[in-house]
């Protein structure tokens, strides 16, 4: 009988009542219940525009973090699947891979020696990675369709300018005699 190594794993993630699962090789390997769930940072390449873009996200629960890598399919759960429950929450926030790094422990290797360090899944106790989350520059919150439109908004030219303002120069009034 020949034994089978999967050097890959396959991840995903489902919803199961108010709990997402978590699945590699489809055996059941964590549980989260959603309404524990604090934030959800997504973190993405500075200049990716998709929402299946995220480099990994960070679930922020009472008393650890999960680190869910891209291949979880984490993100399509937040984005595409109960909408409303998110947006009620209000957690979803967002920041890039210039200024969030995260320890060496939480990274494991794609290929060879060399090659770059990618997230891996796991859960992390809040003490190890507290110090280190609160130096990103996290934007929101807000949902993958508000970030785009504030993305959009910020890169179409003179976005800077406030145009509701008055450009007319103001007309020197004379002092009320009285």
């Amino acid at each position: 009988m020949k034994t089978n190594f999967d050097l890959s794993p396959r991840w995903s993630t489902a919803w199961s009542g108010t709990d997402i699962v978590v699945r590699r090789n489809a055996s059941e390997v964590d549980r989260l219940h959603a309404p524990d769930i604090r934030r959800i940072v997504f973190v993405q390449a500075a200049g990716a525009q998709g929402s299946a873009d995220p480099a990994f996200a960070l679930v922020e629960l009472e008393a650890e973090f999960v680190v869910f890598p891209t291949e979880t399919g984490f993100a399509g759960r937040v984005h595409f699947e109960r909408q409303a429950f998110w947006a009620a929450k209000a957690c979803t926030y967002w920041t890039n891979t210039v200024t969030a790094r995260l320890p060496t422990h939480c990274l494991r290797r794609r290929g060879f020696m060399l090659a770059r360090r990618s997230p891996r899944y796991g859960r992390v106790p809040r003490a190890e990675l507290d110090a280190l989350v609160d130096q990103w520059l996290i934007e929101g919150p807000c949902s993958w369709d508000e970030r785009r439109w504030q993305r959009f908004e910020r890169s179409m030219p003179f976005a800077h300018i406030d145009t509701r303002r008055d450009t007319m120069p103001s007309r020197l009034q004379e002092p009320q005699q009285g």
